[in-house]
């Protein structure tokens, strides 16, 4: 039997943004203003997910979970994104599918920040860039480049040309025969992007956001022209994605690639999104192709964790997975003709995460908490309700006090709140913090939260009452609470190990390390590792 190709296209800071989703969304959803034709295509000629969500809403411990199949707290200093160091003991789908034939390589992004820069997919040894990487700057260079004869449509050509000419040179480096593994990675959708280039590059007008955003966004034309520009940039990912597809097409080899198109977590500079265990921040498109395997026009809604990636191409490509690969293959949903509650027993995603980009300032100290979403509820841990969720207010907490300048909180990161990028939305909500009708909204973002939240997700879409001290929802919270930490305690998560944590101790806090070898990291964490087993 033919070896499948695998084309993987993920995108950087990409949440469930496909014009796909708004038949299940509604009319007044932010993905009925868009259009993402070719997601589409893969969707409608293959399976939509309509509950993908990721095991960690930070890139680095998301990808690491991807590429290894393990729950991010598994994969030693992949589990953080600052200081990140990966750990080639740890085998990842990517070299076991080269290890069988595969030709395997990617573009742009596979895992950074880490060190070495993307090796688990093999770094720069893989890595195909010749042409370029102005696609991750798309909105600017798209208006850079308009002005040439052609104008923003000469623009966007040029700038899918350059993911045409880098798949190319992938392609040019197999031998005939072989089947391939490509991993196209673009970060456009990632801060920053162009003030008005939703409006100016895709037609997205930002007054027709108004009465869209979620409950917890303050509706204000700042936020809407934001939201918006972010949009265009996932409308970007599609175009890049369409010139993909198009390659394989005139290759004849479509019909011979399983194509999956997804994202690692959330909108990044949106409270309570990126690094947050909300839906916003943990839900995610995905789709997938494959005619023969996967039969057309399905829909599953299956609780997915974008980690079950790992063995699904493994299965696909007909290679064994790790015995130790907690992760499970998606290819009985896949493999099957019926659409709705596919698997019985995927039932719910576990998400987490650690530390993002804590500084010194923070005591290098990680906001651990951990989620179980179920089609009905969302049940949050927070493991240290003392620390703020969103990194060292540094002084923003106070509603008197003069906030930094805007241009600051619009661009860098680490002026306030760390963990939340900087963004014109963050800017706008620490400066009217203490505005009637603003105050709560702040608070639900950047404020600190109890150990335990829990929310009826279906009359409660975007979290705003929490019910874990409910006692009508009292049998609800056991149950959850009870099953996560199962879990957790199955899968080894030093959460709930007796004695203090290791994520809050060395090696995970040494960063910046001058002093210390990345190689001397890693075997502290394996040392730590062995000690535990």
């Amino acid at each position: 039997m033919k070896r499948p190709n695998i084309l993987f296209a993920f995108a950087d800071d990409w949440g469930r943004y496909a014009s796909a989703y708004a038949a299940h969304q509604g009319e007044r959803s932010l993905c009925a203003l868009i259009d993402t034709p070719h997601f589409d295509r893969v969707a409608g000629e293959g399976v939509l997910f309509t509950n993908a969500l990721v095991p960690a809403p930070s890139c680095t411990p998301c990808r690491s979970s991807i590429l290894s199949g393990r729950y991010f707290w598994q994969t030693g200093l992949g589990a953080i994104l600052l200081g990140a160091v990966w750990d080639r003991a740890i085998p990842s789908y990517s070299f076991l599918l080269r290890d069988a034939g595969y030709h395997i390589g990617f573009s742009y992004k596979v895992w950074s920040p880490g060190t070495p820069q993307d090796d688990p997919y093999g770094g720069a040894e893989t890595r195909y860039q010749d042409c370029g990487d102005d696609f991750n700057r798309f909105s600017f260079r798209a208006a850079e480049w308009a002005g040439e004869a052609g104008g923003v449509e000469h623009a966007k050509r040029r700038l899918c040309d350059e993911v045409r000419g880098n798949f190319r040179s992938f392609l040019a480096d197999r031998n005939p025969e072989q089947p391939f593994c490509y991993w196209w990675g673009p970060t456009n959708t990632h801060r920053e992007w162009l003030k008005g280039s939703g409006k100016a590059l895709w037609g997205i007008d930002p007054d027709a956001l108004a009465g869209r955003l979620p409950a917890f966004l303050p509706d204000v034309p700042e936020v809407r022209e934001d939201v918006g520009d972010y949009l265009g940039e996932c409308m970007a990912v599609d175009a890049g994605l369409g010139a993909l597809i198009g390659m394989l097409e005139e290759m004849g080899e479509l019909d011979d690639t399983l194509v999956v198109v997804s994202g690692d977590h959330g909108i990044p500079g949106v409270p309570r999104a990126k690094c947050n265990l909300y839906d916003i921040g943990c839900e995610v498109a995905l789709a997938a192709r494959l005619p023969g395997t996967i039969r057309a026009g399905r829909v599953a809604d299956d609780m997915v964790n974008l980690m079950d990636l790992a063995p699904t191409f493994l299965e696909a490509a007909g290679v064994e997975r790790p015995a130790d690969m907690p992760a499970r293959s998606l290819m009985d949903i896949l493999g099957s003709d019926r659409s709705g509650q596919v698997c019985p027993e995927r039932t719910f995603v576990i998400t987490g995460r650690e530390r993002h980009v804590a500084t010194a300032r923070d005591r290098n100290l990680p906001y651990p908490h951990r989620a179980v979403r179920t089609p009905d509820f969302l049940y949050v841990r927070n493991f240290a309700p003392d620390r703020w969720p969103m990194g060292d207010p540094r002084g923003m907490d106070d509603p008197a006090a003069e906030p930094p300048p805007r241009a600051a909180l619009e661009h860098d990161t680490r002026v306030a709140y760390a963990d939340l990028d900087a963004s014109p939305t963050k800017a706008w909500m620490v400066e009217n913090r203490a505005a009637a009708g603003v105050r709560d909204l702040f608070a639900l973002g950047f404020g600190k939260r109890p150990a335990e939240e829990l929310y009826d997700v279906r009359n409660d879409p975007h979290h705003l009452k929490n019910l874990a001290g409910d006692p009508a929802f009292a049998a609800q919270r056991r149950t959850l609470a009870e099953r996560l930490e199962a879990v957790m305690r199955e899968q080894g998560d030093p959460r709930i190990e007796s004695g203090p944590c290791r994520f809050d101790a060395a090696p995970f806090t040494d960063w910046p390390c001058p002093d210390e070898t990345a190689e001397r990291r890693v075997a502290a964490v394996r040392r730590t590792r062995t000690r535990r087993e």
